[in-house]
């Protein structure tokens, strides 16, 4: 009884094969694991700290403006505020040298106008007292020159003293002088003999109107404050600087310039400084500087601008906007796009940072492409993956 007892309570011998069959087998299943994540890091390197790789899907893309790093001349002040204004060699402020009532506006805002184009037609009596001022002295100079004719024969006859002749000719000579004088004012007026009160108001430029003052049924008057039509060629513009007194020693006539607005903000034109006033502003301080314009079409008078002057030397510096700067500490750093979706932060050292731009010394080469713009959300998802 007691030798059944024992040999129940002992396992047999196929459980403890078993048993060793599953340890082996969890220990193979641990070594493969081991070996297979071993062989995964081995082929998959460390990414360098200073590096981010996004995928072609990545959200972070959308919000990443990416640009070729460019060369400029060293600019010689921090921009000046600047206006854009009309170029006054092309543009016509349009009075009526008579005065009348408007009758037909023939000329809109915004519409091209070529040169000698009708822009009002209005009711002038001074254009219908001018045409008769001409028939008038007309008729007078045909009756002189019968009396001349006529005292010369006499003279001739020895009927008419000598100085009766004269007295005929000076009358001749007076009223020729006063029908030169009306035909003067006639073509003055670009109106004929044969017109009547009417009186038409040509454009003396081609360009595109800008500005009317007028309106049908208006009183006008050549004395009038304000032009009745302003015309002007919009292709060609000035631009218009109220330099400080500080920086009058860092400019010249003929220097280049960059000008940029805020319609175009991505675009740089260039111009040329034109004209530098003779006197300082006894209020503002300021000196008035005109400059020459390639607008390439696009920029509007009254658009204000942010102008810089740059340095005569042939010395050009690579620039980058203050939004693709990373300041961490001492240093500054962008991220350089080494091939697509593959970024690296850079550290770079700068000669001068501007309020919306900065010039680089070292660390950068023209033509490599940099992080405009979203280099702050780079630079967060690189510190988290560290």
């Amino acid at each position: 009884m007691m030798r059944s007892f024992t040999s129940m309570a002992s396992p047999p011998a196929t459980v403890k094969a078993m048993r060793q069959i599953v340890f082996i087998l969890c220990a193979i299943g641990i070594c493969m694991a081991s070996a297979m994540a071993a062989d995964k890091n081995a082929r998959v390197p460390a990414q360098p700290a200073n590096q981010i790789v996004l995928t072609s899907g990545s959200p972070q893309l959308n919000s990443l403006k990416i640009e070729p790093v460019t060369e400029i001349p060293v600019p010689v002040t921090e921009p000046l505020n600047g206006k854009i204004v009309f170029d006054e060699n092309r543009t016509a402020r349009v009075y009526s040298p008579v005065a009348g009532r408007a009758l037909n506006i023939q000329a809109q805002v915004g519409e091209a106008v070529k040169a000698g184009q009708p822009l009002l037609v209005m009711d002038s009596p001074d254009v219908g007292a001018a045409v008769a001022d001409v028939r008038k002295a007309q008729a007078d100079l045909g009756l002189k020159q019968q009396a001349l004719e006529r005292s010369r024969m006499l003279v001739e006859g020895g009927v008419l003293a000598r100085k009766d002749m004269e007295v005929a000719q000076a009358d001749w000579a007076s009223a020729r002088a006063e029908h030169e004088r009306a035909m003067a004012r006639l073509k003055n007026l670009r109106v004929s003999t044969g017109a009547s009160d009417r009186y038409v108001v040509r454009s003396p430029i081609a360009g595109v109107v800008v500005d009317r003052k007028v309106n049908p049924g208006s009183e006008v008057r050549p004395d009038a404050a304000d032009p009745l039509f302003l015309i002007t060629d919009p292709s060609h513009v000035w631009a218009s600087i109220d330099l400080p007194e500080r920086d009058l020693s860092r400019i010249s006539q003929g220097q280049k310039l960059s000008v940029q607005v805020d319609a175009y903000p991505d675009e740089v034109f260039d111009g040329e400084i034109k004209t530098i006033g003779i006197m300082v502003d006894p209020a503002t301080r300021r000196i008035p500087v005109r400059c020459l314009l390639d607008s390439k079409g696009k920029l509007k008078p009254e658009m204000y601008a942010r102008i810089t002057p740059l340095d005569t030397s042939q010395h050009r510096v690579i620039r980058v906007p203050n939004s693709a700067l990373i300041t961490e500490g001492l240093y500054s750093y962008v991220f350089v796009e080494e091939q697509p979706l593959h970024f690296s932060k850079r550290k770079v050292v700068l000669d001068l940072q501007r309020r919306e731009y900065a010039t680089v010394k070292t660390g950068l080469n023209p033509g490599e492409r940099i992080v405009t713009s979203g280099a702050i959300l780079l630079n967060s998802d690189l510190s988290v993956s560290k």
